[in-house]
């Protein structure tokens, strides 16, 4: 057999997988997945028969009830969707090297007759709002849209949900919440302006800084009163307090705040499409928005009719050539992204008649794993790992912000580093038992033999370590001026991550006002048009600090929704 259709044919008949009209049941392909699942068992259950030794893709990472059809085709070669981030052999049967060919929405125009078609018809459904996009924005949107009274759909061009945001690790800032109140940790959103400001070298709109920091305390309330776990409080690059809130003990917070997300959208039965793109916002000949056009993966082009459309699509790190385009410095570099993070969300809004700024800011994230290609949360450093070069020294402020760490490792031999950190570090961050697991982050009883396998001088790293603990014991680091010492590495066996930086996060994207509303070159409002997230620019500036992304998505993906539903209410 060369796919899983001729493999199955052998015992099976074609009922076994496919509807009696022999039709695929829709771009989610459900009725095709809740048959695998019939035969196979869930996700989990096959996770209990796939174990590996570091990694085992059936125990996913990602949030949500992820489809068999994610990763495995019928009647042609599978792709293993980790793959599209990941460098481990996952040895899947009839399965073909990763790849995507996805054409641009520009190649898309070409499809004229189709679009025509599709146009011409009736709209498919009739909706209040179409939220586009399925990460932590883009459910914040469509929640906030539906509490408010909305009739909503949301549609996700990849076969997983959740978009960047599942993979965000670090924590979700705020400030002043009652979790920062509980641990005495004093704080302002006066104080979190600042340093986003700071951060973002004053080049922010400042009145969208104001509603990120002015509502993000509102934001992990809404969020725990969905029922998220974001009591741990932590410190993240460029932050002057712990602000960065995450779960208990430390795990990552992406991954969690979209499963609660999408736990919360499942409640409210909101209708989720799965494999459909966002194509073209539609407007009358007013210039307001009424509708979209998408095209289904496998059910093709049709059209919805909405008084308002979010755009909560993400940024373009996963697209080098674009980057490239705007900052040569970043050509051929990695990206810590997932594979959709291509902008042709950007390019919708623009064929739309959206602005764009501050799109030569493009940030990467200091420490993605050389090996297996792991984004490391910056929380590991931010609970008191250090960094140091192959000479066995440390060079830099570990804490700084992601943008003068990236230069500073690109500044070392080999243009990598390590993290080091031992048990105690170890046991305050529960993410990091991940890293260990996929076989990144490799251990010893003693820095010189740590330091023999990793190609690091093992001498000057006891000395190192033993010098980093003297200022910890000191309470200040006269070194390289790290604002927080939390604890000595004395503990047990210390570990070691190969890092480098990759593409991480684009400043730049549409512009929008206080109100989450799409903004033209004159700064006018296009009437129906939303963007929240890393689609939209003004935010972050030259440069996010870490922890802000979550508080992004969640406070502007539900202003979006509160706004669109009572914009559609109007009209």
């Amino acid at each position: 057999a060369d796919n899983l259709a001729e493999f199955h044919v052998q015992n099976q008949e074609c009922d076994s997988c496919h509807t009696p009209d022999g039709e695929l049941s829709n771009d989610s392909l459900t009725y095709e997945n809740t048959q695998c699942v019939s035969c196979h068992g869930t996700l989990e259950e096959v996770a209990e028969t796939t174990k590996h030794e570091h990694y085992n893709a059936h125990a996913s990472h990602f949030p949500g009830e992820v489809a068999c059809t994610s990763c495995h085709s019928a009647h042609e070669k599978s792709m293993v969707y980790c793959d599209s981030c990941h460098s481990f052999d996952f040895n899947m049967p009839y399965a073909k090297k990763w790849q995507r060919d996805e054409p641009t929405i520009a190649e898309l125009a070409k499809d004229k007759s189709e679009r025509q078609a599709a146009l011409a018809s009736a709209p498919h459904d009739t909706v209040d709002v179409v939220v586009v996009g399925s990460g932590g924005a883009g459910f914040s949107a469509a929640i906030s849209a539906t509490d408010s009274g909305a009739k909503v759909i949301l549609i996700e061009k990849e076969p997983v949900i959740g978009g960047n945001a599942k993979l965000a690790a670090g924590g979700m800032n705020a400030a002043w919440t009652d979790q920062q109140k509980a641990k005495k940790i004093t704080d302002s959103p006066e104080l979190m302006f600042e340093d986003t400001m700071k951060g973002g070298q004053n080049i922010n709109d400042p009145a969208l800084v104001k509603v990120l920091s002015s509502h993000s305390k509102d934001s992990v309330d809404w969020m725990t009163a969905m029922g998220a776990d974001l009591t741990d409080v932590g410190m993240m690059g460029g932050a002057s307090v712990n602000r960065a809130h995450r779960p208990t003990g430390g795990a990552g917070v992406g991954a969690h705040v979209v499963q609660v997300l999408y736990d919360n959208a499942v409640k409210r039965n909101i209708d989720l499409r799965m494999n459909t793109r966002g194509i073209e916002v539609l407007k009358d000949d007013k210039g307001t928005v009424k509708g979209i056009l998408v095209k289904g993966m496998y059910k093709g082009y049709y059209w919805v009719k909405a008084d308002a459309v979010i755009l909560a699509t993400g940024g373009f790190a996963k697209n080098n050539e674009r980057v490239a385009k705007l900052d040569p410095s970043l050509k051929g570099f990695i990206s810590t992204n997932q594979p959709g993070a291509v902008g042709d969300g950007l390019d919708v809004a623009e064929n739309a008649g959206g602005a764009l700024k501050d799109m030569q800011y493009i940030q990467a994230h200091p420490t993605l794993s050389v090996k297996g290609g792991v984004m490391v949360t910056e929380a590991v450093r931010g609970n008191g790992a250090i960094l140091v070069n192959r000479e066995g020294k440390r060079f830099v402020n570990e804490i700084t912000t992601r943008d003068k760490a990236s230069a500073a490792i690109l500044a070392q031999t080999g243009k990598s580093a390590y993290l080091i950190f031992d048990d105690s570090v170890r046991k305050s961050l529960s993410k990091i038992d991940k890293y260990i697991g996929l076989g990144v982050a490799p251990t010893a009883d003693s820095l010189v033999k740590l330091g023999k396998m990793e190609g690091i001088d093992g001498k000057a790293l006891t000395e190192t370590v033993a010098r980093y603990n003297s200022l910890v014991s000191s309470g200040k680091d006269t070194d390289f001026e790290r604002p927080n010492l939390p604890r000595a590495l004395n503990e047990g066996n210390y570990y070691a991550i190969e890092v480098t930086p990759g593409v991480h996060h684009t400043m730049g994207g549409v512009m929008i006002d206080t109100k989450a509303e799409v903004m033209n070159a004159k700064k006018q409002v296009i009437p129906g048009l939303y963007g929240a997230g890393e689609v939209t620019g003004g935010v972050h500036g030259a440069n996010r600090l870490g922890g802000n992304a979550i508080s992004d998505i969640i406070t502007f993906g539900r202003l979006a929704g509160e706004e669109a539903a009572k914009y559609s209410k109007k009209n």
